[in-house]
């Protein structure tokens, strides 16, 4: 009776599911190819030298830069990533409903080998326009799997796995940074000789994915809602459930068509003047600023300058970095494991609350690290702190709410929202930060403890806990909070309630 009068439609009783083989071998083959080289690239770009790009200048003009040039082009090759990615999200929305999910990673992966092409003989060639050029390409590839890989995984997880697989994409981009750390080490390839094979090697996930991800299914959920395919459908859950057992989770998907129906297909202009998603909308948005605004890139920009003052010789700070990086899998892996058990919500409070803790420590270290030797040690437990802190919610949990809070029809619209929000914030930072850093130093992380603060403020007050439920039933969480009713619930309504007898006119929710 309760849940009839919630307007929440009675669960369907359904057998817990496993991690089949292969929906475990689709997640490996989706996740290496998209995330992990996304990852790599983040972290691959400083060993790009800018001797490379003096000496290079010097052949072509027997003069050497100046400071003011040097400084514009590096910073190109630094922002053209970002700037890629915000491409990549505005056109995602196109690929992923024209070719499907699992087509849009294959063809993304043109994206990342021809840029790999062509910074491996970019040295060769003398040209360092095509390093620059090959960032652009790269960030649209980023752009693009940063929104279709959550949707894909989400989309083949059953919802007692969906938190699980929903963090692999923050998993593999941490293994990807991770590995570029390795790899960029000065005994490695970190060097004038090994780097342009550093950056070539982004083209390797991209080429093992093509030989792979063709091998395993669709999105069910695609082929159904949004193909009316339903034996397409079932022969992939078949696949990726591993047992007959399909009609409830079938049924779930038929219920969400219907809703689809009900609701039309949304655009993004839509999307934003529509009410009944207008928490939801504003949700994705606090969550993808918040972990952009938290103070990431400022912990990573300062990291050297705390390593050096706690004495560690700058030699020596690349192997404090993979340390850090160390920190940084260990913790979102855990989060991974996690995310089924304690929920969406506590790790993500739980992980603000230590970054914005971190932050304010580290205000402290730095402010007074000159007069009390001592702090600059706990500057370092700082870092490794925060690094740890967003592991463990900021990073890996919004790619799993962010494709939980959206039906089949408004998910494309979102993801584009979303994706837009990441990749500016990231702009932002990146342009912003160091003129913000000059002109307030270590005050600067107030105001990152201050966006932790506020972020998890709307989470705790805002975002519900959607561990364990299906897509329709955390639809219908946020129409209560949007204070509207959805389609099927008003046609409920209208069938209990009989012949319509003459009444006074009142005024709707809408």
């Amino acid at each position: 009776m309760e849940n009839k009068e919630a307007g929440t439609p009675p669960p369907i009783p359904s057998r817990e599911r496993r991690l089949q083989p292969t929906l475990l071998l689709a997640t490996l083959s989706a996740a290496f190819g998209s995330a992990f080289q996304y990852g790599y690239n983040l972290a691959v770009v400083n060993t790009v030298f800018k001797s490379f790009y003096n000496e290079t200048y010097f052949e072509r003009h027997a003069t050497f830069m100046d400071g003011k040039l040097m400084l514009l082009l590096w910073s190109c090759t630094v922002s053209m990533f970002p700037l890629g990615g915000l491409l990549g999200s505005l056109v995602v929305g196109l690929l992923v409903d024209s070719c499907g999910r699992k087509g849009t990673l294959l063809i993304n992966n043109i994206f990342a080998i021809v840029p790999a092409i062509l910074m491996g003989v970019s040295k060769v060639a003398k040209a360092f326009e095509l390093v620059i050029f090959s960032r652009v390409v790269l960030g649209v590839c980023a752009g693009i799997s940063y929104s279709a890989l959550p949707m894909y995984l989400g989309e083949l997880a059953p919802k007692n796995l969906r938190g699980l697989l929903g963090t692999m994409t923050e998993v593999f981009v941490i293994v990807g940074v991770f590995l570029a750390q390795i790899f960029s080490l000065q005994g490695i390839l970190g060097n004038p000789e090994g780097w342009p094979v550093l950056l070539a090697l982004t083209g390797v996930p991209a080429l093992l994915q093509l030989l792979t991800l063709p091998f395993f299914p669709e999105s069910p959920r695609y082929s159904l809602i949004q193909k009316g395919d339903e034996a397409t459908a079932r022969q992939a859950l078949r696949r990726l459930r591993g047992h007959m057992d399909l009609e409830a989770e079938v049924e779930d998907m038929r219920v969400e068509a219907r809703a689809e129906r009900a609701e039309g297909h949304l655009s993004v202009l839509r999307l934003c003047a529509l009410r009944s998603l207008r928490w939801q909308l504003l949700s994705i948005i606090v969550l993808m600023a918040g972990q952009q605004l938290s103070g990431i890139n400022a912990i990573n920009y300062y990291a050297d300058t705390i390593y050096a003052s706690a004495g560690v010789e700058a030699a020596h700070s690349q192997y404090v970095t993979v340390g850090s990086g160390m920190v940084n899998i260990v913790m979102t892996v855990t989060s991974a494991v996690l995310v089924e058990r304690l929920g969406r919500r506590r790790l993500l409070l739980a992980g603000y609350g230590i970054c914005g803790s971190a932050c304010l420590a580290l205000t402290v270290v730095l402010l007074f690290q000159n007069k009390v030797s001592e702090l600059s040690y706990l500057g370092i437990i700082c870092v490794f702190a925060y690094i740890a802190g967003h592991s463990t919610g900021p990073s890996p949990v919004p790619s799993v709410v962010r494709t939980e809070i959206f039906l089949q029809s408004s998910r494309r619209a979102a993801f584009m929202v979303d994706g837009a929000v990441h990749w500016l914030t990231n702009f932002i930072v990146g342009f912003l930060f160091p003129s913000i850093q000059e002109a307030i130093g270590a005050y600067s992380f107030i105001i990152f403890a201050g966006i932790c603060l506020l972020t998890a403020v709307y989470i705790y007050m805002v975002i519900p806990e959607t561990k364990g439920k299906t897509f329709v039933e955390i639809n219908h969480i946020f129409a209560k909070r949007n204070r509207v009713k959805l389609a099927e619930e008003k046609k409920e309504e209208t069938i209990d309630a009989g012949p319509p007898t003459p009444s006074p006119a009142k005024e709707t929710s809408f």
